[in-house]
């Protein structure tokens, strides 16, 4: 019975969010109407939800997820201080007179404000406000310049400082520690924010590659949908360009390498880090246009991203309280081990419901619901790296930002494009970049090393 009704409240709540409620409040009270019917019928003692304080104070206490509203500043403030237009501009400079070469040079920036700023909503609109009617009016189709930008502005979740990282590491580094406790294993192994990090790149770095080659075949099969850019005989050329494109690209890469180069090195946490970051991006939006009039507003923006986060963290805590006290995760488990395959089995139910899942949740929904319960499971499981697992996770959950019909970046991007590029040129737009990026998941999974060989290096086994 209390199995039957664990099953019944991820229904409900999958029922809840498809009708537009909000997702923290959403699973805070599917969570407590589950409760109380599940102590009218005997199943549980409502005494359980006494542990939800201390859950909630033991959020708010820790280290790691205090990099979370440092690095949400940095981006929102990168974001107001303009530097994606310099950047666009010169670059699109380098390859425009080439087919495609104002798409290759989207990608670019786009890949460069992600590392910059973590934050997907964040690079979507200001390179769907900025880089889009550029790319229309020099001619591009719409639904590939549409698909571009989304696909390029998802980047931000797996480039490291990305956000969803960050939560990603916090969740799975407390499921690696109870995997192994429950193992018997009374001095476990950590795994760290700073090894998603290092996991990510090479994944990340390649995707950036296959969206490039994407292009490029485009260019090759169907040059009119990415035409090349007339020559502006007034733009800078030769070293006046090689010193511009220097000029706009030194702040921003030296504020990218500090802070990753800090995690990476072992330098710094990835609070200490994000601290650096914040204080970076001040120091480039005075460089730019004065700090002091963006302080307010930006401060203001970070206080309700960070907010919404946490309190969807806070919802989802009671739900896996909720759903465990019901049994729903021994029945999660005895699903999992049961499955033909072991570990690889289990695996890729994990991966495709995380797909799934995508349609009606976004990314921040599925970590703090999902991968509580089925993490700890897999990590039980024998050839199952954390590392490895976290970055399918996160290349999994990158697709939900975009697929229909809940895809944030599509809402992100349908919110400031131009008349003319419709609903239905995003969706077919983003198509060859949803299968590009399963395709690199297929990539993971058949070469593991993509993930694990950088932390590696770095950290050692």
């Amino acid at each position: 019975m209390g199995q039957t009704l664990a099953v019944a409240m991820v229904v409900a709540v999958c029922a809840v969010l498809l009708f537009g409620y909000p997702v923290a409040l959403t699973l805070g009270g599917v969570s407590l109407l589950f409760a109380v019917i599940g102590a009218a019928a005997g199943i549980i003692d409502l005494g359980l939800l006494a542990a939800l304080p201390p859950r909630i104070f033991g959020i708010m206490g820790n280290d790691v997820l205090l990099a979370i509203p440092l690095f949400i500043f940095m981006g929102v403030m990168l974001d107001r201080s303009r530097i994606a237009e310099e950047l666009l501009e010169t670059i699109s400079r380098l390859f425009g007179a080439l087919p495609g070469g104002l798409g290759i040079a989207v990608i670019l920036v786009g890949t460069l404000l992600a590392a910059a700023k973590g934050i997907v909503g964040a690079t979507t609109v200001t390179m769907g406000l900025i880089a889009l009617p550029i790319m229309l009016r020099h001619g591009y189709d719409k639904a590939l310049a549409a698909g571009t930008i989304a696909a390029t502005a998802t980047l931000a979740q797996i480039f490291p400082p990305a956000t969803v990282l960050i939560l990603l590491g916090d969740q799975l580094s407390n499921s690696y520690r109870a995997a192994q406790l429950a193992q018997g294993n009374f001095a476990p192994q950590a795994i760290s924010v700073a090894d998603l990090f290092a996991g990510a790149i090479v994944p990340g770095l390649a995707l950036v590659a296959l969206y490039i080659l994407y292009l490029i075949a485009v260019a090759i099969f169907f040059p009119e949908k990415v035409p090349a850019i007339a020559p502006d005989p007034a733009a800078p050329r030769g070293f006046a360009l090689a010193r511009r494109l220097g000029a706009v690209l030194i702040a921003p890469l030296a504020l990218i390498l500090a802070v990753l180069g800090s995690i990476l090195g072992g330098v710094a946490t990835p609070t200490e880090a994000a601290s650096v970051g914040a204080v970076g991006s001040i120091l480039l939006a005075a460089r730019k246009a004065g700090a002091a009039g963006l302080l307010i507003p930006v401060m203001a923006r970070t206080t309700q991203i960070t907010s919404m986060i946490f309190l969807i963290l806070i919802g989802a805590t009671l739900f896996s309280l909720v759903f465990r006290g019901l049994g729903g995760d021994d029945l999660v488990e005895r699903a999992l081990t049961d499955l033909p395959g072991g570990a690889g089995g289990a695996t890729l139910a994990v991966m495709i419901a995380l797909f799934v899942l995508g349609f009606v949740m976004d990314a921040f929904e599925i970590i703090f619901v999902v991968v509580p319960i089925v993490a700890p499971i897999l990590l039980k499981m024998p050839g199952v790296d954390p590392v490895w697992l976290g970055i399918m996770m996160a290349v999994n959950l990158q697709t939900s930002y975009m697929h229909p019909p809940l895809g944030p970046t599509l809402f992100y991007l349908r919110g400031v494009a131009p008349p003319e590029v419709t609903t239905r040129h995003i969706y077919l737009g983003i198509v060859p970049f949803v299968l590009i990026q399963l395709a690199m998941l297929v990539a993971l999974w058949f070469l593991p090393a993509f993930a694990t060989w950088l932390p590696h290096k770095l950290y050692g086994s």
